[in-house]
């Protein structure tokens, strides 16, 4: 399993950066990944986290993953798993345009792609994230249109993550 790659992309932006898998500090997280990509959603900018794009997904692992390789500082480049119970997200303030319900589960990959982030919720507190991946090739020009992403907005964009 060493040294698995996959590609994190912007898609109509048509930005594209190559991460590597952290199969030996988060291998359950890592194989849930791996075994559901490609995985493509509306991109969102974090609100409370600053430098921070990610996508939500039903979820796609047999059991959620247990928190390996915690954070709630990422870096830049960090990828990082989090799983929400509908009605941690289920308020107005977020800017979903479909309805998150209680009842769900919600599951948010994010890429960090600049320092200073945070990860403490108004709502809900600390909200520790796995790392599961880390950008290797390609974050300067990702991080440039996070950047564009936050100035002119997410309308109509994609996050995906596929299999290299």
């Amino acid at each position: 399993m060493g040294n698995r790659c996959i590609e994190v992309s912007l898609v109509s932006r048509g930005v594209t950066a190559t991460a590597r898998l952290l199969d030996d500090r988060a291998p359950l997280t890592c194989a849930a990944v791996w075994d559901a990509l490609p995985l493509v959603g509306d991109v969102y900018h974090a609100k409370y986290a600053r430098n921070e794009i990610y996508a939500l997904f039903p979820p796609f692992a047999e059991a959620e993953p247990p928190l390996e390789n915690p954070t709630v500082t990422p870096i830049p480049g960090d990828l990082c798993y989090f799983s929400f119970a509908g009605t941690e997200l289920g308020t107005k303030a977020y800017g979903y345009d479909r309805e998150v319900r209680a009842g769900t589960t919600v599951v948010d990959l994010a890429l960090f792609y600049e320092r200073n982030n945070l990860l403490l919720n108004g709502d809900v507190g600390w909200v520790p994230g796995i790392v599961w991946g880390e950008v290797v090739e390609g974050l300067a020009e990702l991080a440039e249109a996070c950047n564009d992403l936050w100035r002119n907005g997410a309308a109509g964009e994609r996050l995906a993550f596929r299999a290299l």
